[in-house]
């Protein structure tokens, strides 16, 4: 089971730190992602790590802006967004797939039921 948490209401130029709590103890065993859907598009690829936490990868629109972390100790996975632009108004899902540094939507199999974050400008 992945719960996220951290969505909210920010102004353009904010930041936002998005937690996913994960059950089980195959966590470990499992790269996670972040993927987001705004409201009339379909869900995107957002950032993923590996199950050891060594590398991660992220799409274009938020590279150097997010950063994807994660404690496999308290089965947590991070989300931390900086700079936060109108366009990444959307719905974030924590998921998880076998795949290592997957982009690739329907390769996650386990979602959690999603985070609202809002940027006004």
């Amino acid at each position: 089971q992945l719960v996220e948490s951290g969505g909210g209401l920010v102004q353009a130029g904010g930041s936002l730190r998005l937690s996913c709590a994960a059950s089980g103890r195959a966590f470990s065993s499992f790269n996670m992602g972040w993927l987001r859907q705004a409201p009339g598009k379909e869900r995107e690829f957002v950032a993923a790590i590996r199950w050891s936490g060594a590398d991660s990868i992220y799409a274009d629109s938020v590279k150097g802006r997010f950063t994807i972390s994660r404690d496999n100790a308290k089965n947590m996975v991070y989300l931390q967004m900086n700079a936060l632009k109108p366009e990444d108004t959307a719905v974030y899902y924590c998921a998880a797939t076998l795949i290592p540094s997957s982009d690739y939507v329907g390769s996650y199999d386990y979602w959690g039921q999603g985070t609202q974050v809002t940027v006004s400008s």
